[in-house]
């Protein structure tokens, strides 16, 4: 096994900080493998905000539901969408933008945003850092767009809390890799026995880790997927000019 998938295969999250900054000489080579990341038709509709800045890091920490490794983690990073800066190219060319009005654009830039988090991920876990992704920035995502100055057209989809590990965490189980793997078609048939024996061994996991609130994994979409549990995104975005319509 090479470094790089040492390194992937090595995943964990972490919600532990020391105070000691990222350098910035870090900083810029863990963005610079992002900015090579690839997107869609070349279209380059992802920006980052990287904030360093303690008091707007722990207003953002507010605004995701009070996760304090937020504050905590010397560097933030959120991904957003930026059909802002492809419309400009658009005009340029003498044409009308019409990709962020529909489904297939917020699809396609997601996608985009998922490539590059996964990229800063793996460079600054490459350099001994600790990360962890943050959806929750979507929570308010009205309150996010003006904090960050975020102009029409553009959306804050995920973040990212990067830092010098205090405090490390073992690696926490995956499902069968059969319920997350399929050759040549889609077979769900092993699925129930799997979500039987995972729910076991989270719930192992979180007796391991000293977590007495841990839940089982489906008793945990239970609680989250039996509503829509960030309702604000739908409507911010439309008011983004991110219609979703087409």
């Amino acid at each position: 096994m090479n470094e790089t998938l040492r390194i992937q295969q090595a995943h964990r999250s972490i919600r532990s900080y020391k105070p000691d900054p990222i350098s910035d000489a870090m900083l810029d080579q863990i963005i610079a493998a992002a900015h090579r990341a690839p997107t869609s038709m070349n279209a380059q509709d992802i920006s980052l905000i990287v904030v360093r800045d303690a008091e707007k890091r722990a207003r953002i920490a507010e605004l995701a539901g009070g996760q304090a490794w937020i504050a905590q983690a010397p560097v933030f990073i959120m991904i957003a969408i930026d059909y802002h800066k492809t419309d400009l190219g658009v005009r340029k060319a003498g044409q009308t933008q019409v990709i962020h009005e529909s489904m297939e654009g917020f699809g396609v830039a997601a996608v985009d945003a998922g490539i590059a988090l996964g990229t800063l991920i793996t460079a600054a876990e490459s350099l001994g850092l600790g990360i962890v992704p943050i959806g929750s920035i979507r929570r308010n995502p009205q309150d996010m767009i003006a904090l960050l100055g975020l102009p029409p057209l553009t959306f804050p989809l995920v973040g990212l809390c990067i830092g010098h590990i205090k405090d490390d965490v073992p690696l926490k189980p995956r499902m069968d890799i059969k319920t997350f793997r399929h050759d040549e078609r889609y077979d769900a048939s092993g699925y129930p026995a799997a979500i039987d024996a995972y729910d076991v061994e989270i719930m192992d996991y979180w007796k391991q880790i000293g977590n007495s609130d841990g839940v089982a994994w489906s008793a945990n979409l239970g609680n989250f997927y039996r509503q829509v549990y960030f309702p604000q995104v739908k409507p911010v975005a439309a008011m983004q000019g991110l219609l979703n319509d087409k």
